[in-house]
């Protein structure tokens, strides 16, 4: 039985890891369907975003949609730390968002990260209302209509990894609410995107992936996250249900390096072609190593027998001498038997 101030300890744990998450974890949850939620002091609404009225009578945010053209911007006000603490601790992040587009034609949605300093009010006329050709660096993840696929943007609106969802068996203009996933780990310097149907659970295997730095790319400056939309020339409508962010920072203890992908691939051995003269000296060397082998062999089979002769049983003398006797003493008997059939075929 644990003494008492054992029991005490092994109650402490729970409540010191709680404390430690709570250290690691700085995350919100927001669902704006919840009137309650005071979304002015979390988000920043730009361009035709606005809180309406859907069609189930809960309140979702319409970043799009309300006149034609239409572009809105739902941008998160707190800035993010890519690293935290000293000593240097990288920052990852785990995002989800339920959305939904409707059937007329037009850009779509994307997630944007910029800097400090992106001008997150002003539009322009590309797709998603992102501005083209400025000098402020991005990554985005576009949800594209027009191909129905989603794609990873870096600096530029030509995606660098891109994934048609029709063959995950989805479609961004269905009008359904879809869920997404965005992960990035900063051990590994990876971006990952996940997408399903609102009440799927998170899938294992991610729609589309890239290796990326971001602490590297924005030069140690903290960056904001923002939702953007355009509908273009078209009514479409890009409505936001719910948002939610977990920032996690990973002690020093528990830094790892990345996993190298060469590492998985199998290398293939060369085929070297022998000269005549190395065939020659192998042939030579396996030849007078083999006559070696054998004379060892003979060698120790001759030692082994010739052990094995000296150790012959030897008679003892007393033992021959006794056994002569015996076989002269029998000759006698034999003799006089003799002798004594002839007398008496005589008589």
């Amino acid at each position: 039985m644990a003494s008492p101030s054992a029991s005490r300890y092994f109650i402490a744990i729970p409540f010191l890891l709680l404390l430690y998450m709570k250290t690691l974890y700085a995350d919100f949850n927001v669902s704006f369907a919840s009137k309650s939620s005071n979304f002015e002091s979390l988000f920043a609404f730009h361009g035709d975003a606005k809180l309406v009225t859907g069609d189930d009578h809960m309140s979702v945010v319409q970043i799009s949609g309300s006149v034609v053209p239409s572009a809105g911007r739902v941008l998160y006000r707190k800035p993010i730390k890519l690293v935290d603490g000293n000593p240097r601790k990288l920052v990852s992040f785990a995002m989800n968002f339920v959305f939904s587009l409707s059937s007329e034609k037009g850009d779509g949605l994307a997630f944007v990260m910029a800097p400090i300093g992106h001008p997150a009010n002003v539009f322009d006329s590309g797709s998603f209302g992102l501005l083209v050709g400025s000098k402020i660096k991005f990554l985005a993840v576009e949800f594209d209509m027009n191909g129905n696929h989603v794609g990873i943007d870096v600096d530029s609106l030509v995606s660098v990894r891109v994934r048609n969802i029709s063959s995950v068996n989805l479609t961004l203009s269905s009008g359904e609410k879809l869920q997404s996933w965005i992960d990035y780990e900063a051990n590994s310097k990876r971006l990952e995107v996940r997408l399903g149907k609102l009440g799927e659970i998170k899938p294992v295997d991610p729609l589309l992936y890239y290796p990326v730095d971001l602490f590297m790319k924005w030069n140690k400056t903290e960056v904001l996250f923002s939702l953007s939309s355009a509908s273009g020339n078209s009514s479409q409508k890009c409505n936001l249900y719910s948002w939610s962010l977990k920032l996690r920072t990973v002690p020093q203890w528990m830094h790892s390096e990345p996993l190298d992908p060469t590492a998985l691939v199998v290398k293939k051995k060369v085929l070297k072609v022998h000269e005549k003269s190395d065939c020659a000296l192998t042939i030579l060397a396996a030849l007078i190593f083999g006559t070696g082998c054998g004379a060892l062999g003979a060698l120790l089979v001759l030692f082994i027998w010739t052990i094995m002769g000296y150790k012959r049983p030897v008679v003892p003398e007393d033992y021959a001498v006794q056994a002569i006797d015996f076989e002269s003493k029998k000759a006698k008997v034999v003799d006089q038997s003799i002798k004594d059939v002839k007398n008496q075929l005589g008589a």
